[in-house]
């Protein structure tokens, strides 16, 4: 979809944080409104981070945070702070060129900008607009474009990493590694990635202006495309000759499991003799999905582990009933990520198949969605992931058995698919033996 979500999402269930509205009050000079929106931001959040997606993504519902007891104090939200704030408020309102500054907006921006100085792209405040978008993304519907979104930390801007068949990326022909340079004429250096997504997306029927750069062309792509309700098919198949089938997941969400499963049922009903699992560009999803899925294939054993900042462990396992008896092949790219790469390293650890295409994008920590009870909600990184033989390839990636590049000038000239000709040969290989 328009995301990942970063990339990369895995969902799971919201850990309520307790309502800070009873804090302390400020005897300083902000408005009311002002204060209190600071005060359950910052407290929200310090007592967050004292307690610790696809990004590897994990959304917890109950009825607060284990753990953790509102104490009243924090470190950050001190007397000079709020009075820094105070005097900061004061200078807009009393200089600023423009009077119709939303107050909401100027809290929403301190929130923001308290996750922002963790340095950590992964972690970010949502409005409750936001929120909303991110949550029903994983549902597998959508408004936006149908187009996957990758943020690429070498330029710090966002490119297109997959366009869905039949989608208005497609009939506007959208190309993977297009790089997105503005948006509406707005140009996205320095936006994250759920603003670039939040930019793209938008009700059906409305149109938005995209200028690209892309590989090989001498000027930029200027290209309008309207939005529609995209209802994401997760899971495609079919049957290639000498009875391989094939199978592409283009992310994890609510609906992959089950789309899994039918899709499976079909190829085997052909009698396939051979699998390819095409996971490129995939960027993640949920964590819970992936693991169902891989309880489908793997052998019994740990499928991923986590470990957060004490080095205490969560295993997911497979009891290896469901473990596939014929060979298989994975297509990964740099832009498989996350949940993708979960179930790659899980299947090259086991040895239960060989990875074609290029070295994966390296997404190996977890976040956590904290939802602050107010419709609003903070995702912040709070462990890492391993896989069964204990590598954690974050920054790093799972690099294939066998690599090879994608062309993408030969898949527009006629739809030759580099790697996927390869993965055909890697498999027939493994038919031969």
């Amino acid at each position: 979809m328009d995301s990942n979500n970063g990339l990369n999402q895995i969902t799971e269930p919201v850990v309520e944080v307790p309502n800070a509205q009873g804090t302390r009050a400020y005897d300083g000079r902000l408005t009311r409104r002002f204060i209190a929106g600071i005060l359950i931001g910052f407290l929200v959040s310090v007592l967050v981070v004292s307690a610790a997606v696809l990004s590897l993504l994990y959304v917890y519902k109950g009825n607060g945070v284990p753990g953790l007891s509102v104490t009243g104090e924090s470190d950050l939200l001190n007397e000079d702070t709020l009075n820094k704030i105070q005097a900061l408020e004061d200078v807009i309102d009393t200089y600023y060129y423009k009077t119709d500054v939303d107050k909401q907006d100027e809290a929403d921006g301190i929130y923001k900008g308290l996750m922002n100085s963790l340095g950590d792209p992964y972690s970010v405040y949502y409005t409750e607009e936001e929120l909303d978008e991110m949550m029903n993304s994983t549902k597998g519907i959508y408004y936006g474009i149908g187009a996957y979104v990758s943020f690429d930390n070498t330029i710090n801007m966002a490119r297109i990493s997959g366009v869905m068949p039949g989608s208005p990326a497609e009939s506007a022909e959208l190309c993977v590694d297009d790089i997105i340079y503005e948006i509406n004429k707005e140009s996205t250096q320095g936006l994250t990635l759920e603003e670039v997504v939040s930019l793209i997306k938008g009700e059906a029927g409305t149109t938005v202006h995209l200028t690209l750069v892309r590989n090989g062309s001498t000027s930029n792509v200027e290209v309008d495309v309207e939005r529609a309700q995209i209802e994401v098919p997760t899971v495609s198949s079919e049957v290639f000759d000498n009875n391989v089938g094939y199978l592409k997941i283009t992310e994890f969400d609510e609906v992959t499991y089950s789309q899994f499963v039918e899709n499976m049922a079909e190829l085997r009903a052909q009698n396939i003799e051979g699998l390819i699992i095409d996971l490129r560009s995939n960027p993640g999803g949920n964590l819970s999905t992936v693991c169902d899925i891989a309880r489908q294939l793997l052998p019994k054993g740990v499928i991923v582990y986590t470990e957060d900042r004490e080095g205490n462990r969560e295993d997911y396992t497979c009891d290896g009933q469901n473990e596939i008896d014929i060979p298989v092949v994975v297509l990964v790219n740099q832009y498989s990520a996350s949940a993708s790469e979960i179930l790659a390293g899980a299947i090259k650890d086991y040895n239960l198949g060989k990875l074609v295409g290029k070295t994966t994008y390296g997404k190996g920590i977890v976040q956590r969605i904290f939802d602050l009870r107010d419709g609003t909600a903070v995702k912040l990184t709070v462990s890492s992931y391993f896989t069964p033989n204990g590598i954690n390839i974050h920054g790093v990636g799972i690099e294939p058995d066998v690599e090879v590049e994608y062309d993408g000038e030969a898949y527009a000239k006629d739809k030759t698919d580099t790697q996927l000709d390869k993965a055909k040969e890697v498999m027939q290989e493994l038919l031969d033996k």
